[in-house]
């Protein structure tokens, strides 16, 4: 058997030195870089050990490092090679400069996890294919989306359709909204309210909520309060920083059921996942990275998978080659069916996952959910009613 030879990520100089030394000169390797955040708030200490659900576990060159490993033989027997380079960026302007810096060092595709608008600036700053890993904002896939621009993580109208489907199976129709007072909170809560709708559910309430040091604020959070004088089957809480939704559960005034960000969520992957090769998935992560497998892992080990299957689809290169493979290609994301990138606002179609935070409750589309052509495409905008004006 020949010995594996191991994928590292380097930085941008190291990088462009080994390709041009150690590299044979008939070898196509598709160049990749990662950007992300030098001080990014999902890493703090504190919030990795609260593991709230739905948010980030650890960094995201430990999902990408592990997919691109794992196709070193495919990637052998080719003839093609996959490199990774990783750079962080501390503003926008950084970000930008940092894909322009790697589009003359030879990058073939940008893979980001980055905030919305930094990503925006890098999918303008280049002509290369981008993949955004970590942001699930609905304007990237909708009005501020980019032709070049590939979502591997679900969008936040995936999420909140999968919680749709999933009420209307258990015919919990009546729904109380609680919506937080952070900056992300109010879109979010309209992209859960169309969900409600598209469904046919029944909002009976939308209230806020505000998590505050001060005690004259306190009454703002307190769950007897916000969920009393209601009738309702669940409640539905949109907050995107965590706390509150995470001890919402069993402190509702009626016995019902929490949806949305804490009690049962909408999620790409949780480690508990117990069909096709994901227990498989889940145990390499766990011993590559010394942690359970996350979404946002998730997310950023199919990144890696559709950059070799790009490389392996065409191993000669150039580009544009891998672009096009890139865009066209189907990958398995140990999820029961093939995946794909929608052609009218480039995010991967994909079954959903609902979790209590210690196992997988059930999956989206559910059966009896129908769609002419893609049952997957029951989650997210779908095709007439694109708002991207750039749609390939």
């Amino acid at each position: 058997m020949r010995k594996r030879t191991p994928v590292v990520l380097l930085s941008l100089a190291a990088l462009a030195a080994l390709l041009a030394v150690g590299a044979p000169v008939d070898a196509a390797v598709l160049k990749a870089t990662l950007i992300t955040p030098s001080d990014d708030p999902r890493m703090e200490r504190t919030r990795l050990e609260r593991a709230y659900l739905g948010h980030p576990g650890g960094p995201a060159t430990e999902g990408l490092q592990l997919a691109v490993d794992e196709a070193s033989f495919e990637l052998e027997a080719a003839g093609a090679g996959v490199a990774l380079a990783s750079v962080t960026a501390a503003s926008v302007d950084a970000a930008r400069a940092a894909a322009v810096a790697a589009e003359k060092n030879g990058a073939a595709v940008l893979v980001t996890d980055l905030p919305a608008e930094w990503t925006l600036a890098v999918a303008d700053a280049v002509k290369l294919p981008v993949l955004n890993l970590g942001d699930a904002s609905d304007r990237l896939r909708q009005q501020d989306c980019r032709a070049r621009l590939f979502h591997l993580i679900p969008s936040e109208r995936m999420r909140s359709d999968a919680l749709a489907q999933t009420l209307v199976s258990r015919k919990w129709s009546k729904v109380l909204l609680l919506v937080g007072a952070g900056p992300q909170d109010g879109p979010r809560a309209a992209t859960a309210q169309a969900s409600i709708k598209r469904y046919g559910l029944q909002l009976v309430g939308s209230k806020p909520f505000k998590l505050s040091a001060d005690p004259r604020e306190r009454d703002l959070a307190n769950p007897l309060l916000l969920t009393a004088g209601s009738n309702y089957d669940a409640v539905w809480v949109v907050d995107s920083d965590g706390e509150f939704a995470r001890t919402l559960p069993y402190r509702t005034v009626l016995p019902r059921p929490v949806v949305g960000d804490g009690g049962l969520v909408a999620l790409a992957w949780h480690a508990q996942f117990e069909r096709y090769g994901a227990p498989q998935v889940s145990r390499r992560f766990s011993k590559a990275a010394k942690r359970p497998m996350t979404a946002h892992d998730w997310a950023a080990w199919m990144a890696g998978k559709t950059l070799t299957a790009a490389a392996i689809a065409a191993p000669a290169g150039p580009n544009v080659a891998w672009a096009q493979a890139l865009a066209k290609g189907a990958i398995d994301g140990s999820k029961g069916t093939a995946l794909s990138f929608r052609a009218w606002d480039g995010q991967l179609r994909q079954p959903m996952l609902l979790t209590d935070g210690q196992g997988v409750i059930s999956q989206a589309p559910g059966e009896g959910v129908l769609h002419p052509r893609d049952v997957l495409d029951t989650l997210g905008a779908d095709s007439p009613e694109k708002l991207c004006p750039n749609a390939r």
